[in-house]
């Protein structure tokens, strides 16, 4: 499942975006000109039943065989005047339902003053939303990687950080997902992190072997085929003769494009180092340099797939022109 705030797309935009994930049903709220706007999407086979949504959120029941639990994506009120409206929804669709429950999203707001750095807070905003997390019956989620998940990008005394961004649940959620954790991915151009709900201890983001996957567009592609071949060659039975191939193919894979992704991975790497800590305006503009040219790369990484995958359907398709016209002769 995924959800998306602040996206300030309109519901068709993001439809149009949605589409691009293969196997993928869901929902969107319109922005308000270019200022809100929401998304929840699930997988086709996630049994996701839609209960309620507002500019500010989006509420879901998922149906499991070892029983059914709720999800909610929040985006709370920017405006500082407006907030006790956040806190006012979330007591509301506390109320609705006794399921366990699950909240995520964009708060706009911090818990504690050590989740911001830089700036203040005033200590009534905090304890409002202490308040309506204790009526709500909800305790944060643990989280893995940098603290903070805002950043506005700017340099020096400027720079403004915060965990506004949080992972809550009920007591019934811990006893149905004891294992659950909330995992701050890096970012690259957004000045919010991609957030991780995990739910099973077994999913380890990032770490462990990552399963091979064929990809059709090698298919036709210059060298691949021998790879192939001496995977066979070098195997004995038809699976070691298949994991050998996978091999073979991984490795003829990162010699063809295997320089844009070592480049875009190296690249990310700085980048999530000068996410952490304090700014200088000398790592602030290194900073988006480097997310420019992880942005080009990525683009070349991009466009050799799309010629590739073009030009395999252009040869399949001349494929079937010409057994239709045999056919027809």
């Amino acid at each position: 499942m995924m959800f998306l705030s602040e996206t300030k797309l309109s519901g068709r935009e993001l439809r149009t975006v949605r589409a691009k994930f293969e196997g993928f049903e869901g929902l969107e709220v319109d922005s308000v000109g270019r200022s809100g706007g929401l998304a929840f999407w699930w997988k086709k086979k996630v049994n996701c039943e839609f209960v309620s949504a507002s500019v500010h959120h989006m509420d879901f029941i998922i149906h499991e065989k070892t029983g059914d639990w709720r999800v909610t994506g929040f985006y709370g009120w920017p405006v500082v005047a407006d907030r006790h409206l956040s806190w006012k929804l979330l007591r509301i669709l506390s109320s609705q339902s006794s399921l366990p429950w699950m909240r995520i999203g964009d708060y706009n707001e911090i818990l504690f003053a050590d989740e911001m750095k830089g700036g203040q807070r005033e200590q009534w905003q905090m304890n409002n939303f202490r308040e309506v997390v204790d009526d709500c019956g909800l305790a944060d989620i643990p989280f893995e990687g940098y603290k903070v998940t805002c950043d506005n990008g700017q340099a020096g005394e400027d720079n403004r950080q915060s965990r506004i961004d949080q992972a809550m649940g009920t007591l019934e959620r811990r006893e149905r997902f004891p294992y659950a954790r909330f995992i701050h991915l890096g970012r690259d151009w957004s000045d919010h992190s991609p957030l991780k709900l995990v739910l099973d201890r077994r999913d380890h983001t990032g770490g462990g072997k990552r399963r091979f996957s064929f990809e059709q567009v090698w298919v036709g592609e210059d060298g691949s085929e021998d790879a192939v071949r001496r995977g066979f060659e070098r195997g004995g039975d038809i699976v070691t003769a298949l994991e050998e191939s996978a091999s073979q193919l991984q490795a003829w894979k990162r010699v063809n494009i295997g320089k844009i992704v070592k480049a875009i991975a190296t690249k990310r790497r700085q980048i999530e180092r000068l996410n952490e800590g304090d700014r200088t305006v000398e790592e602030v503009t290194r900073r988006r340099k480097l997310v420019r040219e992880v942005a080009d790369l990525s683009r070349q990484e991009e466009q050799f797939w799309r010629q590739r995958s073009r030009a395999l359907w252009l040869k399949e398709g001349d494929r079937n022109t010409s057994y239709f016209h045999r056919q027809a002769g």
